[in-house]
Formats: structure tokens, sequence, C-alpha cells
């Protein structure tokens, strides 16, 4: 039964090795991502370090680095730094491309129907997503909104991993009163503007 949530959850999150790091499967390389992510969030939010300045001063450090190796390889007849072909293949720019043009199609297609079409749950909807991610942001900064990602997915797959029977359940409670509160609001809004237009056809 473990082994089939196991399978699940890991088949979810795309099989691969991303999947094994976010379940903990590799556990050095979750470590070196949670270690590493916490250090950088540290040394931009809490210590005010500049992200420019920290790129230029690691991108400088790295170029004397490999000047000297380089330099000092020719004269002690060492091998060259092993750097690889930096090239961007054209097979990876083109499925970048494709998602790209996905999403934004799907965003068109939306603005289209509510611009275009007048869908009026559809409106309400995308406004309160927007308003929700504008007041989650008025509390975080995009740095620590990114930190708390990289928590949130090191943590929610492992226990979902471990207690899904448990969590299941209570999504599905959580679910219904959503679902319920949501048709409130949502019943609320379109009678208030049902009115507002009633009250504009008898002016007019």
């Amino acid at each position: 039964m473990g082994d089939n949530r196991q399978s699940f959850v890991h088949h979810a999150l795309g099989g691969g090795s991303v999947a094994d790091v976010l379940l903990w499967r590799r556990w050095c390389a979750s470590v070196t991502l949670l270690v590493s992510s916490t250090a950088l969030w540290i040394l931009f939010e809490r210590a005010g370090y500049n992200v420019l300045s920290f790129v230029a001063n690691v991108m400088l450090l790295l170029v004397v680095i490999l000047f000297f190796w380089a330099k000092s390889a020719s004269l002690l007849n060492r091998p060259l730094p092993p750097i690889p072909d930096l090239e961007v293949h054209e097979e990876s720019v083109v499925k970048a491309a494709d998602m790209m043009r996905v999403w934004i199609n799907h965003v068109l297609m939306i603005a289209h129907d509510i611009a275009i079409g007048g869908n009026l749950k559809l409106f309400v909807k995308v406004s309160l997503v927007l308003w929700l991610i504008s007041y989650v942001g008025s509390f975080f900064n995009l740095l620590t909104f990114i930190y708390m990602g990289i928590l949130f997915s090191l943590s929610v797959p492992l226990l979902y991993d471990k207690y899904q029977n448990q969590i299941d359940d209570k999504l599905i409670i959580a679910q219904k009163v959503i679902q319920t509160q949501y048709k409130k609001i949502d019943d609320n809004v379109l009678r208030k503007i049902s009115r507002s237009s009633n009250k504009e056809k008898k002016t007019q």
C-alpha cells in the first residue's frame, strides 16, 4: 500500500530526478537545495546583500579562477579547465517556445472570454484569484515568496506521500466547505451585478 502511494506521488511529480529530490530519495541533492536556498535567502533578505553585486562577484571570481587555471595549465603542462561547450540547442528553444505559446494562448483565450464573450463567472473567478495573489504578495517580497515555494516543495510532497489517506479525507471536507462558500459569494456578486444593471435600465 505504501509502495503504491509512493509510486503515485512520484509519478504525479513527473517520475524523474526532480521527483526524487522533492521526495528526498536523493538525500544529498535535497539537503543541498534546502541549505543553498536558505543561505541565499539569509544573504539577500536578512543581510541586505544586493543580488546584482552577488552575481557579478561570483562571475568575477569564476573568470579569475578559470583564467589563472588556464595560464598555469599551459605553463605546467596540466589539463585545461573542464568547461563544456556552452551552446543552446535549437530543440530546447523550440520546446520552450511551444510551452510559452500554450500558456500565452490560454491567457488570451481567458481574456477573450471575459472581454468579448462577457463571461461573468470567469470574470469573478479571475478577479478573486488575482486579488488573492495581490493580497498574499503584500506580505512577502518575491525572494521570500520563492524561498517559501522551495520549502513548500520539499515538505508537502513528502508529507502527502506518507499520510495520503488522512490528507485526502481532510481535503474532501475542505473542498466541500470551499465550494459552499464560493457558491454563496458567487451568487451574492451575481445578484448585486444584476440589481445594478436593472437599476441602470430603469433610469434609462
